[in-house]
């Protein structure tokens, strides 16, 4: 039989697949104690490879909703998992609310303000996305929302930075840097990222 030919290649990615099984269900187990414990409003039906970390500040809002996906560790994605996923609020006002059915590998949401991520939202291994520039200190700026609408796909190591939005069904190229708003049912990409064609039919 043809499951023969390759009876080793065959038989590791059950090892892998059931490694990752047993890996998820613990995982999930321990990351929605801790959720709970911070204070977080989660659904039902997500999944989690690895602990994530979340840092809530007091009085800011996090909710995840329904059948979403975070991989926090090399081994549930490989094409290359820098570190685990990162929620953080950033203010007492911040708000950060995800919708259904998303994936997150390595993905970092830093909130001062609000970010928004719609349902069926694919963010690639290592994509930041965040509302504000961290180092008040050195330069001070105002916060500005993020929203990404549905059926976004953000490609790998992409940066979503603040007062940006994207329209739904769009793509956006891996490594590729958004400053501005991209419109819905495009591709782009780049530093900074723009328009490379429209989607006709999806």
């Amino acid at each position: 039989m043809k499951y023969f030919k390759d009876f080793k290649g065959y038989l590791f990615l059950f090892i892998r697949i059931f490694r990752l099984g047993i890996y998820r269900f613990i995982s999930t187990f321990f990351s929605e104690i801790m959720l709970y414990l911070n204070g977080i409003s989660y659904g039902r039906g997500n999944k989690y490879f690895g602990l994530p970390k979340i840092s809530r500040m007091p009085l800011s809002f996090i909710k995840i909703g329904n059948n979403n996906k975070f991989r926090s560790d090399v081994s549930s994605n490989l094409i290359g998992v820098n570190h685990k996923c990162i929620l953080s609020t950033h203010s007492k006002k911040a708000v950060i609310q995800i919708g259904d059915n998303c994936g997150f590998s390595g993905v970092t949401i830093g909130a001062f303000e609000k970010i928004v991520i719609g349902n069926n939202v694919l963010c690639g291994a290592n994509t930041v996305i965040t509302d504000f520039d961290w180092h008040s200190s050195r330069y001070p700026t105002e916060a500005k929302a993020v929203i990404i609408h549905d059926n976004v796909w953000l490609g790998l190591n992409t940066v979503i930075l603040k007062g940006v939005e994207i329209g739904q069904n769009s793509i956006i190229g891996a490594s590729s840097l958004v400053v501005k708003s991209i419109p819905a049912n495009v591709i782009a990409a780049g530093n900074p990222c723009k328009v490379i064609k429209y989607i006709t039919e999806i």
